[in-house]
Parts: structure tokens; C-alpha cells; sequence
């Protein structure tokens, strides 16, 4: 069920690799989608708003938990291309250890602030029940997310990336159910919505440890691979916690823009909240495939393969850029017709306010091809320290444009914000994943000489 990456055709590699993944992005932003309609159809534009105005707060837990995790499992990658399995399963045991602190350190600490958090978000009054009831269950479930994206991590570091995705296919279909039970029949609000997610979240987690048990015995760690080795766990630190900082730095600037935007007035909030969920949608492919050239460059990394990794790089970023150019034209053609199908036809405001977000967006789309390869491929080659920097270089222009340009331009500046941190972060991103592989090259003739 393992797969290497050190032989055979990089570009097909990555992309059998990345399909899955890809499908696996594609459900779980689709579960977004219809979650975010069932409740703007069923309970109205306000509730929309309430789930929306948090959106910002949630990349920020959420995504420090898969930046962590997906952190956690570069060391696995390299340590599996080298196949060294007594190493992989002592890296494991320390893997899981550290989730369990981090899991419950963030559930304590999100849920007692939960308050205060809305209340930096400047969430308005008129949508802060509804936001609080559904971001406190959210933060609930951590424990469930963090378990599932471990798992995942896992799976993916030694080639299964289908695995998760087929479990991820169960829990969007039961997510999905669970939202017209809780919502339509029970009628709990916004609350349902937060308790199908949580729900699906922990079937699919539990989902894939029965697979790792019954099938993956390389990733089983055994009671002599269960001991402290400081070393190990330090690696795991140093590669997992800047990547989940990555995310959560990035998040930083989302939130205050998602505060400038919330001080605009529920009509924006909500069609900020319909742009997002499509916009987050069409950057699935962007995720995979730099998910994909990681793998590819860990792995090859610890088999001492320098040209493959060059090679991945070059026809991972341009992949990128062509998807981006595509998905681009999409939204700037298509986006008012996508936003109808959350809100009713009548909601024109709304439906301006998405469209002209997604336009907006969709001519600097193909900017994320490069940025998100590039940053991946940096963490791959076990710079992750360097790359959190890209994270930073967002959340300053985001926090440049939300601060001085919204009270001038209003919307039309939230509409330009995630472009300037795209292309800030893309400034320092891609020089520094050039000098990194060089600093790689080195490495090997270094050791290669001695």
C-alpha cells in the first residue's frame, strides 16, 4: 500500500499522487458549500453572517493543526524514503504524543476565550449568538480534527494519499445528512451545523486509525519503539510547529481583515462569506499539488535524489500557474451565477458584494501556483523555520491593506487584500526556496565527498 517517489516519471508521480488528494480537497470544500446554503437557504442571511464572521478564527486553529500535522509528517516522508521503519516508528509514537498536548492545550484554551476572540472580530451584534453557539462547538472538536489530519499526515508520508480521501468521501456525505437532520428536522441553528461537522470529523479520524492498525503495521508503533528520544521529538518540533505558525500567522492577518470587513455591516459579512467558501473551493488544486511536491521532495530527499528534486519543483509550480490562470478566468466570468446558490436572487447586494470579491480575486489567481509550491517545497527540503517567514510577509499586508486602506475604500479594499499578501509573501518565498535547494545541493557533496 506504500509508495515511493524516488523512481519513475516525477510529474505523473506527483500527479497520481495529488488526485486523491485533490478529490479528497474537493469534498470537503464541496461539504462547505452546501453547508454554507443549507444554512442561508433554511435559516436566512443573518445566520449566514454568524457562521461566516468566524470564518477568519477557524483558518487559524484549524489551520495550525494541519500546518502541525502536515509538519509531523515531512520527517516521516524522508525517514520512509531512506527506509529506515524502526526510525519511522519510534518518529510516529513521538508524533502522537505530541498531538495529544497540543489537542488538549488549544481546546482549553480556545473554548475559555471563545468570547474574546469574537469580540477582537468586531462581530456585530445583530449575528453574535448564532457565531458564538457555532464557534464553540467548533473548538470542541479539535481533539477529532487534529486526530484526522495526523492520521492523514501518516498515511501520506509513506504514498497513500487515497486512504484518507475515501474516509474523507464518508465523512462529507455524513456531514452533509447531518446538517438537514440538525438543521431542517431538529432545528438547532447554527448549533447543528457545528455538531454535523464535529461528528463527521471524528468518524473519519476514527475511520483511518482502523486502517492503520489493521493494514499498515509500518505504522504501528510496537512497545520497544515507544521510548523518549529528545532528539526525535525536537525534529518533530522544529518541522510541525513552524508549519502550523505558518498557517496560524497567515490567519492573524485574515482575522483583522475579517474585522475591517465585519465593521462594514452584516450585507457585507455575508457576501464576504459566499465569496470565501467559492473562492476556497477553487484552491483545492493549488493544496494538492503542493502537497504532492512536498512529499516528492521529502522523500527524495532521504533517498539523496537532488535533480528529481529540481525536477518536481519546476513541473509542480508550473502546474500551478496554468490551473491558477483557469480557475482565474472562472471566477471572474462565472462568480456572480456561482453566489446564487447560496443566497436567493433577491439578496442583490449580497450577490454584488460576492461577485466583485471573486473578480477581484480571480485575475491574480494564478499568483498561488506559485507561492504555495514553492513554500511546500522549502518545508519539504526541512527549511520550515524559512518558509513561516512567507506566513509573516502575509499577515503584514494583510494587516497594511485592512488598517489603512479599508476606512478609505471600504469593500473594495477587502476585495485587493489577499492579493497584496500573495505576491508579498511570493517576494521572499521564492529567492529563499532557490537558495535552499542550493544549500541542498551542498549538503550532498558535502557528505557525498567525506
Amino acid at each position: 500500500m506504500t509508495k515511493t517517489m524516488t523512481e519513475g516519471n516525477p510529474l505523473r508521480l506527483m500527479i497520481e499522487f495529488a488526485i486523491p488528494l485533490l478529490l479528497g480537497n474537493l469534498l470537503q470544500q464541496t461539504y462547505n458549500i452546501v453547508d454554507a446554503a443549507i444554512v442561508g437557504k433554511v435559516l436566512g442571511t443573518k445566520a449566514l453572517a454568524s457562521v461566516g464572521a468566524t470564518s477568519s478564527v477557524q483558518f487559524l486553529v484549524i489551520g495550525f493543526l494541519v500546518g502541525t500535522t502536515c509538519g509531523f509528517g515531512i520527517p516521516l516522508a524522508k525517514t520512509f524514503g531512506a527506509q529506515d521503519e524502526k526510525r519511522l516508528r519510534n518518529q510516529i509514537f513521538h508524533a502522537l504524543l505530541l498531538s495529544g498536548v497540543i489537542a488538549l492545550l488549544l481546546t482549553v484554551l480556545c473554548t475559555c476565550f471563545c468570547p474574546k476572540i469574537l469580540s477582537l472580530l468586531s462581530t456585530p451584534q445583530d449575528i453574535y449568538a448564532g457565531a458564538y453557539s457555532y464557534l464553540f462547538v467548533l473548538f470542541l472538536g479539535i481533539p477529532f480534527t487534529l486526530l484526522y489530519n495526523l492520521l492523514s499526515a501518516m498515511l501520506r508520508a509513506v504514498g497513500d494519499s487515497k486512504t484518507p480521501f475515501l474516509f474523507l468521501a464518508v465523512a462529507t456525505v455524513l456531514n452533509i445528512l447531518l446538517d438537514l437532520l440538525y438543521i431542517k428536522v431538529f432545528q438547532w441553528g447554527c448549533v447543528g451545523a457545528a455538531v454535523a461537522t464535529i461528528t463527521a470529523q471524528a468518524v473519519s479520524g476514527i475511520l483511518c486509525a482502523c486502517v492503520i492498525f489493521w493494514r499498515y503495521p509500518l505504522l504501528c508503533p510496537r512497545r520497544e519503539d515507544c521510548h523518549w528520544k529528545s532528539t526525535e521529538i525536537w525534529n518533530m518540533i522544529v518541522m510541525g510547529i513552524p508549519m502550523g505558525l505558518q498557517y496560524s500567522i497567515t490567519a492573524v492577518g485574515s482575522m483583522v481583515m475579517q474585522s475591517a470587513n465585519n465593521g462594514l455591516g452584516s450585507i457585507y459579512v455575508s457576501g464576504f462569506t459566499v465569496a470565501v467558501r467559492l473562492k476556497q473551493f477553487f484552491m483545492c488544486p493549488f493544496d494538492a499539488i503542493a502537497t504532492a511536491v512536498s512529499v516528492f521532495c521529502g522523500q527524495n530527499l532521504g533517498a539523496g535524489n537532488q535533480k528529481r528534486i529540481r525536477e518536481g519543483l519546476q513541473r509542480g509550480i508550473l502546474t500551478g500557474v496554468v490551473y491558477g490562470l483557469c480557475a482565474g478566468a472562472v471566477l471572474i466570468c462565472a462568480g456572480k451565477g456561482m453566489s446564487r446558490f447560496f443566497v436567493p436572487a433577491g439578496e442583490r447586494e449580497v450577490l454584488n458584494a460576492s461577485a466583485k470579491y471573486l473578480f477581484c480575486q480571480g485575475c491574480f489567481f494564478w499568483v498561488l501556483g506559485i507561492l504555495n509550491v514553492c513554500r511546500m517545497t522549502t518545508q519539504g527540503l526541512g527549511y520550515a523555520g524559512r518558509a513561516v517567514f512567507s506566513g509573516v510577509m502575509e499577515m503584514i499586508a494583510r494587516i497594511s491593506v485592512s488598517t489603512l486602506a479599508v476606512p478609505m475604500f471600504g469593500f473594495t479594499a477587502i476585495c485587493f487584500t489577499d492579493q497584496s499578501a500573495w505576491i508579498s509573501a511570493c517576494l521572499y518565498i521564492v529567492p529563499t526556496c532557490l537558495i535552499c535547494l542550493s544549500r541542498s545541493d551542498k549538503k550532498k557533496e558535502t557528505m557525498g565527498g567525506s
